[in-house]
């Protein structure tokens, strides 16, 4: 008997970006409100490296290009054109002879690419960071590409202030590190001429202002993996940098670079993106940057898709997940409410950083995201579920800090996904763990007026629970889970008590 064909399905979206270093495929379609990634191409093109002195694109760059939109082409034929977009950035924008690239390259698609300005490319890197990542409102952005580096300030979906740099790891590359010489003084002449290029715009930035830097690209991405890589907490500080120059100079020459954490595909333009990433932060005093979560492509993508900028991006992937896996969502926010008031009323004594409670309540309203595959196993189906569906709003240090959560929200602790997180440190991700499983424990009744009052308390590695004796008497089960859970903290280095009001 054959299979029934649905009457219609969900439209897909193409997005493609034509980068200096790389160009990217994106095909995605609206799933429950959230994207669901269809497909997903790159290919190392390295189009920057065919510019010569005149800014003449020779043509065995061009014949990469040519071929690598040869395999592009095939997945856009059955996608509807007002679905697509196509873009290309640094690069064409310098080559003297793009339209040749472009004209054929147009041919070979079926369709037509649009030639973005500089500032075109860093309001649309801007919105894709917008709509993907769980930030304070007012940010900085900064993307390191192949021939250009955008800087964008803005908040909300609103860049306030916007620029592209002609300088690149790519362009750096043939320019301060061609011969294959990782030294000190390549490493001081890069910086010396990225600071030259950033130093106008310093005064209008920080006038303006931000909250928190993010970062997006291969260069950024890259020396994440290193710290991670390193046993490191995910956070890019001058200091963290400065100390990977020094490993990538010890290793003296290009073809002798391997420092840990560093991939391989990443190894040709490494240096020349850090020299740039190192003179920002020196130029604009930067304290910190976490790794965002999307760039051009979503930015180009979320504006083609409805009604994209009414929802925040982290409830929309939460709600679209609650919808897909049949989660519980009443009680995922009543977990969820217990354990706000515990971060809240330990966020001082245990110095919890505010970044950190987003992320305790999307713990929350997944923690029982296993269930629907079955209950025996449902920690391993949930840690399964969320190292690979698509987390739109969670960055890649986000999304492990989330597993370690979810997969330790009761019974036996999962020390692999605990040591396997770089967010935050070990101290504090094992204490909002604790909250979690206190707050699941609490609300084992699956009843909104079964709790009356809660208080938790804590000094250095020592939590107190502080309860109604009511309560206690009339939850025997929550009580002796509460008891067993002294055993499973003590295994996370934590003292547990239960005491009551007096």
């Amino acid at each position: 008997m054959p299979a029934s064909v649905p009457s219609c399905s969900q439209p897909l979206y193409a997005v493609i970006d034509l980068g200096s270093n790389s160009f990217h495929m994106l095909i995605t379609r609206l799933v429950a409100d959230s994207v669901q990634v269809v497909d997903k191409v790159k290919r190392k093109v390295r189009l920057a490296s065919g510019l010569n002195e005149q800014n003449i694109l020779n043509q065995a760059a061009m014949a990469r290009g040519w071929e690598c939109l040869s395999f592009f082409a095939e997945r856009l034929q059955d996608i509807p054109a007002e679905n697509i977009k196509i873009v290309a950035t640094a690069t064409l924008r310098l080559a003297q002879n793009a339209n040749e690239f472009i004209t054929k390259a147009e041919a070979i698609l079926g369709y037509k690419i649009e030639l973005i300005s500089g500032e075109e490319e860093a309001h649309n890197i801007y919105l894709g960071v917008a709509h993907t990542t769980a930030s304070a409102d007012k940010r900085l952005v900064i993307d390191i590409g192949g021939a250009s580096t955008e800087l964008i300030v803005g908040s909300g979906f609103e860049p306030k202030k916007l620029c592209s740099l002609d300088m690149g790891c790519v362009t750096f590359n043939s320019q301060f590190f061609s011969n294959g010489e990782l030294s000190a003084s390549a490493f001081a002449l890069a910086n010396k001429k990225a600071k030259s290029l950033l130093q106008p715009l310093v005064d209008t930035y920080k006038s303006i202002g931000w909250d928190c830097a993010l970062g997006v690209s291969g260069t950024l991405q890259a020396v994440a993996e290193v710290l991670s890589g390193q046993g490191k907490v995910q956070q890019i500080t001058l200091a963290n940098l400065l100390d990977i120059q020094q490993q990538v100079i010890q290793c003296k020459t290009l073809d002798m670079l391997n420092i840990q954490g560093l991939e391989q595909e990443r190894i040709p333009v490494f240096a020349p993106g850090l020299a740039i990433l190192i003179a920002i932060f020196e130029t604009f005093d930067i304290t910190d940057v976490q790794i965002a979560g999307g760039a051009i492509r979503e930015g180009l993508l979320y504006e083609l898709l409805p009604n994209m900028r009414n929802v925040n991006i982290r409830q929309r992937t939460l709600a679209g997940l609650i919808e897909r896996y049949s989660i519980d969502e009443r009680h995922a926010y009543r977990v969820a409410n217990i354990a706000d008031q515990g971060f809240n009323d330990l966020v001082k004594p245990w110095q919890l950083p505010n970044n950190l409670a987003s992320i305790l309540q999307s713990a929350c309203v997944l923690h029982e995201i296993g269930l629907l595959l079955e209950y025996k196993k449902n920690k391993q189906h949930a840690e399964y579920i969320l190292n690979n569906a698509d987390l739109a709003g969670f960055s890649d240090a986000e999304r492990k800090l989330l597993i370690a959560l979810v997969s330790n929200y009761k019974t036996e602790i999962n020390f692999v996904t605990l040591a396997a997180q770089s967010f935050t440190t070990n101290d504090l991700a094992v204490r909002i763990i604790a909250i979690l499983r206190l707050a699941v424990i609490l609300s084992r009744r699956r009843k909104d007026d079964a709790l009356d009052r809660v208080n938790f308390t804590a000094q250095d590695n020592s939590l107190t629970l502080q309860l109604e004796s009511s309560f206690l008497e009339k939850h025997p089960l929550i009580y002796d889970g509460l008891k067993r859970e002294v055993e499973f903290l003590a295994q996370l280095q934590l003292s547990f008590s239960v005491t009551t009001f007096d």
